[in-house]
């Protein structure tokens, strides 16, 4: 796949004082890639280089091949077919949704802009709304229009800062998965920063972690969820814990479930002190197993609940178990481990 966007060994920040470092990335054509991390570790600074707000204190930004930004040089915002879309919309309030759409393209016939506007209101179902002013859409309609804008001039590269946070929790999901096949279907290579999650999977085919000002991981969605690189991400990424072990062999660790077995060797060295990662989805609800756990919280999610359990030890754990095992708080329940992929890293002290 030819890249898109590459950055290599990037460093940015404000006046002189580096807030991110050393990143360095590739993101095929026609990919979206998602930046995700604690608040303050970077991300929307990641971007604003990505963009060409601010200089780079050292490495550099290729978008097409061709360096745009470097510490020497940077090519102006405008020059950079780059669209963006922000956090509030930005929308223009006195122009109605049709001159919005149409505002960045002023070098195409009236015609031509009239066709663009047609097929962009179409692709992303805001026909109806082109005579409506921002203040008379709903949140998810400015959405809309304001990626339809940053679509308009057919960008080579579109970023977006966390586009959806000012939207309803139960919709924010939803519109990521929506707005990346809309971004997929025009071929448009993407990169959002989000602090939530559940939409960098919804959206995303590569996701970076950041933290502290450095990627210390960009990967697939699977790989980041049950490979992690470092205990950052494992702790970061995704709902789980952390339980004790000691390594009995390459691929075998002993746990108070049991002795969990790794497809893949660890590289720990035997006897050592290791922390297990174990998600909810790597305990199973089994009534006929030998090995117990007492519910001490509950929270329904619908087709499941997540149950936190208690271990004899006062260790916990959280389970996914159909909602129709509806067990009350206090009861103990069966469990079995069933862990897939074995996420071993040496104990903290």
């Amino acid at each position: 796949m030819t890249a898109k966007l590459e950055l290599e060994h990037l460093g940015a920040g404000y006046d002189g004082q580096p807030v991110i470092s050393g990143v360095s990335l590739v993101l095929g054509e026609g990919e979206i890639g998602c930046l995700t991390g604690p608040s303050g570790c970077g991300k929307t600074t990641l971007l604003r280089a990505v963009a060409g707000f601010i200089r780079p204190l050292a490495g550099e930004v290729r978008i097409s091949g061709e360096v745009v930004s470097r510490r020497d040089y940077l090519r102006p915002v405008e020059q950079r077919r780059v669209g963006m879309v922000f956090q509030d919309y930005a929308l223009f309030p006195h122009l109605d949704v049709h001159a919005n759409i149409a505002f960045g393209l002023g070098h195409y016939s009236r015609t031509q802009r009239r066709e663009r506007v047609a097929e962009l209101a179409e692709l992303l179902s805001i026909g109806e709304l082109l005579g409506q002013y921002p203040h008379q859409l709903s949140g998810g309609q400015q959405q809309r229009v304001a990626l339809a804008r940053a679509l308009a001039p057919r960008p080579q590269l579109m970023l977006l800062d966390e586009p959806f946070s000012s939207m309803d929790v139960e919709l924010r999901e939803d519109l990521a998965r929506e707005v990346g096949a809309i971004l997929r279907r025009d071929r448009v290579t993407a990169v959002m920063v989000t602090h939530n999650q559940l939409e960098a999977f919804a959206m995303a085919d590569r996701v970076g972690v950041v933290h502290a000002g450095q990627l210390v991981q960009w990967d697939t969605p699977f790989e980041l969820y049950h490979r992690p690189a470092s205990r950052f991400v494992a702790g970061f990424i995704g709902e789980g814990v952390f339980i004790p072990g000691r390594v009995r062999d390459a691929h075998r660790v002993e746990t108070e479930l049991g002795l969990l077995a790794a497809r893949e060797p660890h590289g720990l060295a035997a006897a050592s002190e290791v922390e297990v990662l174990v998600r909810p989805d790597d305990i199973i609800h089994d009534d006929a197993s030998d090995s117990a756990a007492v519910v001490v919280e509950k929270a329904f999610r619908g087709a499941e609940f997540l149950y936190t359990l208690a271990l004899d030890s006062g260790t916990r754990l959280q389970s996914l178990v159909p909602s129709h095992h509806n067990h009350p708080v206090n009861q103990a329940i069966g469990i079995r481990a069933d862990i897939e992929h074995l996420v071993v890293f040496p104990r903290q002290s």
